[in-house]
C-alpha cells in the first residue's frame, strides 16, 4: 500500500511547476493522496492549473489569505467534498519589495506587519479552520528556511518573520497535539523558485549553499517532497514540533 493511500489533503502555495508546493504535490499523489488546490489570483491561475490537473486535484479554488472570504470558502468546500481533511501543506510567503530588500531596522510598519499575516498568521488561520476537519488526527506542514535560525545575507527581514513562524510551529504543536494533530516545518536549503528569486543576490547565496553544505550539492523540490510525505504519513505519527531540514546538511555547519 502508498504511504498516503485514502488520505486527503489540502495544498496551498504552488505558484508554478518548480516550486516547493509542486514538488510536494506530486509526491503526495505519488503515494496515493487526494489533494485539493489553490492558487493566489487569476493572473496565477494560468500556472497552477496545469499542476492542479496533474495532480488529478478533485478541489481547485482561489486563496488570497488576506480575504477571510476565501480561506471559509475553501475549508467549507473542502468539508461539503470530504467531510475530514488529513493534512494541510502552507508554503506560502511575502514581504513587499521595498522592506524585503532593505535593513530590517528600516522596515515599514505595514510590511513587517503584512509579511507576518500572509507568512505566518495565514498557518494559524488555517490551523483553526483545519482542527475542527481532522477528526482522526492529521498533520499541519508549513515551509520555514534556515534564516530563521542565523542570520543570512540579505534574507533581511524575513528572517525573524520566519522566526516567527517556527515559534508558531512549537506551540500549535503543543496545542493540538491532544488531538493527535501534529504541526512541522520543512526547512528546505536555497532552491531556485518564483520566490526566491525576489531575494537580493539570491545567485551569490545559491553558490554558497552549494559550496558548503556537506554534501556539495542544492537540494531538488522533489527532495523535499519526500519529506513531507514522510512528515504527513503514519510513519511519522509521533514527530511533531519539529523543524525537518532538507539541505544537504547545510545547517550543520559554522
Amino acid at each position: 500500500m502508498s504511504l498516503l493511500e485514502g488520505k486527503r489533503g489540502l495544498v496551498v502555495g504552488i505558484a508554478n511547476e518548480h516550486s516547493i508546493a509542486a514538488g510536494c504535490g506530486h509526491a503526495f499523489t505519488r503515494e496515493g493522496a487526494e489533494l485539493a488546490v489553490t492558487y493566489l489570483n487569476d493572473k496565477a491561475r494560468a500556472f497552477v492549473e496545469p499542476v492542479a490537473k496533474a495532480l488529478n486535484a478533485p478541489l481547485f479554488m482561489p486563496l488570497d489569505v488576506e480575504d477571510d472570504g476565501q480561506l471559509n470558502a475553501v475549508f467549507e468546500a473542502v468539508e461539503e467534498t470530504w467531510g475530514r481533511l488529513d493534512f494541510v501543506l502552507h508554503s506560502i510567503a511575502y514581504c513587499p519589495i521595498e522592506d524585503l530588500h532593505g535593513r530590517v531596522v528600516d522596515c515599514s510598519r505595514q510590511g513587517f506587519g503584512q509579511a507576518m499575516d500572509i507568512s505566518v498568521h495565514s498557518f494559524i488561520r488555517m490551523a483553526r479552520k483545519a482542527e475542527p476537519l481532522m477528526t482522526d488526527g492529521g498533520c499541519l506542514l508549513t515551509v520555514s528556511y534556515y534564516g530563521a535560525e542565523k542570520v543570512v545575507d540579505d534574507y533581511n527581514v524575513m528572517g525573524p518573520v520566519k522566526s516567527a513562524l517556527e515559534g508558531t510551529v512549537r506551540y500549535l504543536a503543543a496545542e493540538l497535539g491532544p488531538k493527535d494533530i501534529r504541526v512541522n516545518a520543512l526547512s528546505p536549503g536555497p532552491l531556485r523558485t518564483r520566490a526566491a528569486s525576489g531575494i537580493a543576490h539570491f545567485d551569490a547565496l545559491i553558490d554558497e549553499a552549494s559550496g558548503r553544505a556537506p554534501k556539495r550539492q542544492l537540494v531538488t523540490i522533489e527532495d523535499v517532497g519526500n519529506m513531507a510525505v514522510g512528515l504527513v504519513s503514519d510513519l511519522a505519527k509521533n514527530v511533531t514540533g519539529n523543524i525537518a531540514y532538507v539541505d544537504a546538511g547545510y545547517h550543520v555547519m559554522s
